[in-house]
């Protein structure tokens, strides 16, 4: 007598030890450029194209899965779900150890920093600068994107389409200005633990952008797949979109403004 689940078993797939390699290939990539190895572009980008080609398929085949071949049923949806939240907050917890890293540094700052936060010699970024049209520029792409997402709800496919490219639009925009910024910046990754932890933190969560800007993308082609009761991809992307909103306010406030004071 054959079983059958609410759940369906995932069939044996070549991305998951792929994109594992990927990642390994990028790392020693990256190891080899900050140790001055002349060849180390090569295996940088050698693993920046197998991450993307893994990811890129595995997507392909996850879509296969929910859309063409109905494996996505609400027990699944839930299971997810889960996941996708398990996902946000190790996130969360990425982004406590870099804060915790920063104030580590600021509240008790050594006496090889001078005994003082920022550090003799740090020159600080104006926050009402580039910083603060940043957060302008994230929080209205999350503006678009709720009511990009209101009409997809509401069936309305065409605008849910346009507000989620103007989404993409200013996280693209968000990011030309954050690279603006760090090619003004007085100060580098090298410039003592206020430089490491600053560009740890903004870098992370630019990265954070361009994973959550390539959700957004895939979401603004696969509108026409997406229905009232079924659209999860892009429930989940537009989640975590709205989490990188708020990270970059907390990094606006700690780094940017408080780190000034």
């Amino acid at each position: 007598m054959r079983i059958t689940h609410p759940y369906h078993v995932v069939e044996s797939s070549p991305w998951p030890i792929g994109g594992a390699f990927s990642a390994f290939v990028f790392a020693s990539g990256l190891i080899m450029k900050f140790n001055g190895v002349k060849s180390s572009w090569i295996i940088l980008s050698l693993g920046l194209f197998l991450i993307l080609w893994s990811a890129i398929m595995w997507w392909k085949d996850v879509v296969v899965e929910g859309t063409y071949q109905g494996k996505h049923t609400s027990h699944v949806k839930e299971g997810l779900k889960i996941g996708t939240i398990l996902f946000f907050v190790s996130e969360c917890c990425l982004f406590a150890g870099f804060f915790w890293a920063y104030f580590h540094g600021s509240l008790s700052p050594a006496i090889e920093l001078g005994s003082v936060w920022p550090p003799v010699g740090i020159e600080i970024i104006d926050p009402w600068g580039v910083p603060i049209l940043n957060i302008v520029v994230l929080l209205s792409s999350g503006a678009f994107l709720t009511w990009a997402h209101e009409k997809l709800i509401s069936g309305q496919e065409a605008e849910a389409r346009y507000g989620i490219i103007i989404t993409v639009l200013l996280g693209i925009f968000f990011l030309s200005l954050q690279f603006a910024e760090y090619s003004l910046a007085p100060f580098t990754m090298a410039d003592s633990v206020y430089g490491s932890s600053f560009y740890m933190i903004t870098t992370c969560h630019m990265f954070h952008v361009i994973i959550g800007s390539s959700f957004l993308a895939v979401g603004a082609l696969r509108v026409n797949h997406f229905t009232k009761e079924h659209h999860l991809g892009l429930e989940a992307a537009v989640w975590y979109w709205h989490i990188v909103d708020v990270i970059f306010l907390i990094v606006f406030a700690v780094v940017y403004w408080w780190g000034s004071q």
